[in-house]
């Protein structure tokens, strides 16, 4: 048996994280078990999507997190690491200056990755670990700078497309008309041709909306279960949502948006449900680690 350590840095426009995974290779197998995950709720959509590039503040927030992720990397013996940056540095016109502090400051080398890329990365994952890949799935990342759609047949995703809506866009009135209407043009286009197409859906949103409905892992969750769940949550307000439901702050307000558009994809695409593996761009992250070695 053997057993390595890699780690995936996943800079957000919500928050940053990062996970730590054992991939234990055993009688010509290849297993990979998650073994931490550190969230640091550091909203980068909110510098880059309003003002057009990432505050000093949260420059400094993100220098001490790669120095304590280094730190964390050190102590649990990863072997390799990747750190990919998604909308918000993309977006941010200070981006490659904000890598190169951090590399500077923290040793810890970003990559500003674009969105064909995420949306490959990302369905690459191990979605269908729980879930049958005989089915046509069409995959849908929400995260808080952009949201990445791609259609999966037998496990293949045959097209993929990212387009510029996110939950911190969308509280930020950041996402135009235009941008809504392309999306919903591409989904309904590559949904058309299949009779019967389910939805994949990742990012903690759905995630968090699907432990909140108390549905068994695997399980897919209908429409009319989020559609009520959203209704649960538009009839409290930011506080209540903290105080009555638990939900984290920076979880909070975003959620509201997450089942905005997951219930828009549903009624775009024709589709009764929505499957939540739990796995999102750094499994993948780990996953595309392992291939390069």
């Amino acid at each position: 048996m053997k057993i390595r350590k890699y780690a995936a840095i996943d800079i957000g426009s919500n928050a940053i994280r990062m996970l730590v995974s054992n991939v234990v290779e055993y009688k010509k197998k290849t297993v990979f078990r998650k073994n931490a995950l550190v969230r640091v709720p550091i909203r980068l959509g909110q510098d880059a999507f309003s003002e057009g590039k990432i505050s000093e503040g949260n420059i400094k927030r993100i220098v001490k997190s790669m120095k304590a992720f280094k730190l964390l990397m050190k102590v649990h013996g990863v072997k390799d690491y990747l750190a990919f940056a998604t909308s918000a540095l993309r977006d941010a016109k200070n981006g490659a200056k904000v890598v190169e502090k951090v590399l500077v400051k923290s040793g810890i080398k970003i990559e500003i990755i674009d969105g064909k890329k995420e949306a490959k990365i990302i369905s690459n994952t191990p979605i269908f670990d729980t879930i049958n890949k005989e089915k046509t799935f069409l995959y849908v990342d929400v995260g808080g700078g952009s949201t990445e759609f791609s259609i999966l047949m037998k496990g293949k995703r045959i097209h993929s497309k990212s387009f510029k809506i996110g939950t911190v866009r969308l509280l930020n009135n950041k996402v135009s008309d235009e941008t809504w209407k392309a999306a919903e043009a591409w989904v309904k286009l590559h949904s058309a041709s299949h009779e019967k197409i389910y939805l994949l859906g990742t990012g903690g949103n759905i995630n968090k909306l699907h432990k909140m409905a108390g549905i068994k892992e695997g399980r897919p969750m209908s429409f009319l279960t989020l559609s009520s769940l959203y209704n649960k949550l538009s009839a409290l307000t930011y506080e209540e949502r903290i105080y009555k439901l638990g939900l984290n702050p920076d979880r909070s307000d975003v959620i509201i948006p997450a089942a905005t558009l997951f219930l828009k994809t549903l009624n775009w695409s024709g589709a009764k449900v929505i499957y939540v593996p739990k796995v999102g761009l750094s499994d993948g992250m780990i996953r595309e680690l392992c291939k390069n070695k």
